[in-house]
């Protein structure tokens, strides 16, 4: 039987593929495998599987999910009960993560003795056992905490196989898959010098150049740090044309090239593992200290409007106690914009650095806060044990011991929960923390919380004008106008009219105002390059749940127009209280903005709330399970 785990989670007895039903099946098989032959408890199958929600019939579960395992598997595996948990055996069985590293190891082992064709060979077959992205089809509690450190070993073994090609002179035909890589992975810096090596080898100095500082750049902006000694060094050899391995005339092959030496020449002591054999490195440099960490992202460009809640940050950045603020809002109202600008300003104030991370992933999941605190550990100039990588008390401790006493601003970006949130705060008392999310973290950030809105009709107009200049809405006023109040102040809206006007001078502002009238297009409209309302729209209802996006979907039928909790209670078919609750809910997301009532201060069914436009244009497009009440049926 073959088991595979790079890539889907797979059983295949002959080749036929076993029929697995279901993520937790897949999930439990994934979690005994890894474990590789040691016992795993019902409580970290169940972290597994249901995070830290488990159901009441949890032990129940997960018998039936090991049982049906046992009747797809057995007799090639066993599942065997051995409190306080389950054991895989698997006999005779191929498991992909064990061949992985059987063979990444001779690998390694190959490319040290400098057998550059033996190590290349054994490498490609380690890395041809990947069957696409790691454990696509399991929860993502395992997929958090198993698949970074599988890709940082998949990396390793990519940048050992491009060592073994180089060494043998097959620097022309990786250059396209080293820029490719490069691109894929901008801070592994071994990866960059091999690029530099192969594009210097195929007489492309100026590129090789170009690498370098782009790198320099990245890890400039993405970590606050200056290049590491393998970087340095492949630039300095570049600086001396002296980066170059496999020596001039040496055929790919050839005795030479594998040896990395002039044919007839003794043969070199074999470079350690750790160094790229493609460089040749000058005498380390005394130790400098590490410069203050600056990560922010760069600064909007003419950022406009937001007076009121930029003053409130100035404020809040300069006081004396503890300092923590989280600003939320509904996606593409400025968020981030806000928070990146307010931490520009106050950079004087933080001269010990200044910290970054998006806490959400390129699909919108929540990210690891081991790898943030590994990524901030460097940036701090602290390089975390082995032992400590994937212990998060142990990098807690480390992140806040390396804070403490220091003036550092920490901007956590896109904070889905208070659980993930909770472990980047630094407990240092100067230092100040700004979060950015959609949900409300009071337990995580303390009583500050700056709710964004819309931008107000003289903002959104100043926010166009610096966009497209003030000749054209100025020789327009009504056609802006209404551009502005289709855009219904959302910053993101108002970019894209202004980088649509902007590329099209030809256009009158008229024209686009008039494209956007059509209510039924209008969010296909708002689109430009990688600016996109309605991709940012959906992205943000994705990552909530089923009955959220109903609910929104239900609640649609009123309109644009405020509605009162009991109006809710009407649509949905609920209990007043049970509705209220709901839309406060809703609220409290920033899927719905409140409306207070002019001299009512919290009455109970006094506040009335509503959907922003482009909102309810999005969610009347969702689809409702269950049937709801016209609006005709609310109003009687």
């Amino acid at each position: 039987m073959d088991l595979q785990l790079l890539g889907p989670v797979e059983a295949t007895r002959e080749g036929a593929r076993i029929a697995l039903a279901g993520t937790k099946m897949h999930t439990v098989l994934a979690a005994l495998l890894l474990a590789r032959g040691r016992v795993v408890p019902d409580t970290r199958l169940s972290l597994l599987l249901w995070g830290g929600e488990p159901p009441a019939t949890m032990s129940a579960q997960l018998h039936t999910y090991v049982s049906r395992l046992r009747k797809l598997l057995e007799p090639e595996v066993t599942l065997e009960r051995r409190s306080p948990g389950y054991v895989i055996r698997t006999g005779d069985s191929r498991l992909d993560i064990v061949e992985f590293e059987r063979l990444d190891r001779l690998g390694r082992q190959a490319l040290q003795e400098r057998r550059y064709d033996e190590a290349g060979t054994l490498l490609r077959d380690a890395l041809e056992l990947w069957q696409g992205p790691m454990l696509v089809n399991v929860t993502e509690h395992l997929a958090q905490e198993e698949v970074p450190q599988w890709e940082e070993g998949r990396a390793a073994t990519l940048e050992n196989r491009i060592e073994a090609d180089l060494a043998l002179g097959r620097h022309q035909e990786i250059v396209a898959e080293l820029t490719r890589l490069v691109a894929e992975f901008p801070l592994r810096e071994r990866m960059r010098a091999q690029l530099m090596t192969a594009l210097y080898r195929c007489g492309r100095q100026a590129d090789a150049f170009h690498v370098f500082h782009e790198g320099r750049s990245v890890l400039a902006e993405e970590l606050g740090v200056e290049p590491g000694n393998a970087l340095k060094a492949a630039h300095a050899a570049l600086l001396r044309a002296t980066l170059d391995l496999a020596p001039p005339g040496a055929e790919p092959g050839s005795a030479a090239a594998r040896s990395g030496r002039p044919a007839g020449t003794a043969p070199a002591a074999a470079p350690p593992i750790s160094a790229p054999a493609s460089i040749s490195a000058p005498a380390p440099a005394p130790a400098a200290a590490p410069a203050p960490p600056f990560m922010l992202p760069p600064d909007t460009v003419a950022f406009t409007g937001r007076g009121r809640e930029l003053a409130a940050l100035r404020r809040l950045l300069t006081a004396a106690e503890p300092r923590r603020c989280l600003i939320t809002g509904m996606a593409g109202i400025g968020k981030t914009a806000l928070a990146v600008h307010a931490a520009h300003a106050a950079r004087a104030d933080f001269p010990d650095g200044q910290l970054h991370a998006d806490l959400a992933g390129p699909d919108g999941a929540p990210k690891d806060p081991r790898a943030v605190l590994v990524r901030f550990l460097r940036a701090l100039g602290q390089e975390p044990p082995e032992s400590a990588v994937h212990d998060l008390e142990e990098l807690v401790r480390l992140y806040r011991t390396r804070t403490a006493g220091r003036r550092i601003l920490v901007l956590l970006d896109n904070a889905a929960d208070s659980a993930g949130l909770t472990p980047l705060l630094p407990a240092g008392p100067h230092c100040a923390t700004l979060v950015t999310g959609h949900v409300h973290l009071a337990a995580a950030t303390g009583p500050h919380t700056l709710a964004l809105g819309p931008m107000n009709r003289e903002e959104s107009l100043d926010l166009l004008t610096k966009a497209v200049g003030t000749a054209r809405t100025t020789a327009e006023p009504v056609a802006a106008e209404g551009l502005v109040d289709v855009c219904a102040g959302l910053p993101l809206a108002l970019r894209i009219a202004g980088a649509r006007l902007a590329s099209r001078p030809h256009w009158s502002v008229a024209r686009l105002a008039q494209r956007l009238v059509d209510e039924r297009t209008r969010l296909d409209e708002l689109s430009f390059g990688e600016l996109d309302a309605a991709g940012a729209l959906a992205g943000w209802l994705r990552r909530t749940d089923t009955e959220t996006r109903e609910l929104l979907a239900r609640l649609s039928v009123l309109g644009g127009r405020p509605f009162s909790t009991a109006s809710a209670a009407t649509v949905l078919g609920l209990p007043l209280r049970r509705a209220e609750d709901l839309v406060e809910s809703l609220a409290d997301g920033s899927f719905l903005e409140p409306v207070r009532s002019p001299g009512r201060l919290g009455a109970m069914a006094g506040d009335s709330f509503r959907f922003h436009p482009l909102v309810l244009l999005h969610v009347q497009s969702l689809p409702v399970e269950r049937p709801v009440r016209s609006v005709a049926q609310v109003a009687s």
